[in-house]
């Protein structure tokens, strides 16, 4: 009898250290590709936007700016647009002027709105100079256009960030082109999808 339960309980042990065995090869096999390295299938992909022209947290190029062309948009690529993405919101500010020019501090460089969102697994690219996709906002000059970075150089700081905002919305927005960015921003309160952002960061080069 003796016998008999301890090659049962042996029988169990061996059961258990089979399915174990078995768990953790299939475990790895998820964590693995056919090559062996590891992929990242199970991670999602995240709302992004980029720049070919520059690093975020980078410098902007001179081309891009007044002290270049200050009307030519730098190239930007929108990726991993949320799923019921009806339209995108693009906004480039600039929150670090002196309030001695401006009493909010804030300029705003480009408003793009009503922009048709990519295909599925597809990017969208907004190409240098354009053509340009969506509905034209008006900027801190009052055009509805794109105006480059142009940091008075007689202020601290001289270096000055420019936060390219995309908005991923569950709708379309109302609104003509010369909207600005404040009547943007109201009416996309609420059908927020996703934010991705682009920061740059230039200074004026001595005269």
């Amino acid at each position: 009898m003796r016998v008999r339960r301890a090659y049962a309980l042996l029988g169990v042990m061996f059961i258990i250290i089979g399915i174990g065995a078995v768990l953790a090869f299939n475990q790895s096999f998820i964590k693995r590709g056919d090559t062996g390295n590891i992929t990242s299938v199970s991670e999602p992909m995240t709302f992004s936007l980029i720049s070919s022209a520059f690093q975020h947290e980078g410098t902007i190029p001179k081309n891009y700016t007044c002290d270049g062309n200050k009307g030519l948009n730098p190239p930007l690529e929108i990726t991993d647009v949320p799923a019921g993405t009806k339209s995108l919101v693009l906004i480039m500010d600039d929150p670090d002027v002196p309030k001695e020019v401006r009493p909010d501090g804030v300029f705003d460089h480009w408003v793009l709105f009503n922009i048709a969102p990519p295909a599925p697994q597809s990017s969208l690219e907004i190409f240098e100079g354009g053509p340009l996709p969506g509905t034209p906002g008006k900027n801190g000059r009052g055009e509805n256009s794109y105006t480059g970075p142009c940091p008075p150089p007689q202020y601290e700081p001289r270096e000055h960030r420019y936060i390219f905002a995309a908005y991923a919305l569950d709708t379309e927005l109302a609104l003509a082109a010369g909207a600005s960015k404040s009547e943007v921003l109201a009416e996309i309160e609420g059908h927020v999808l996703g934010e991705a952002q682009l920061i740059g960061r230039y200074r004026r080069p001595p005269s």
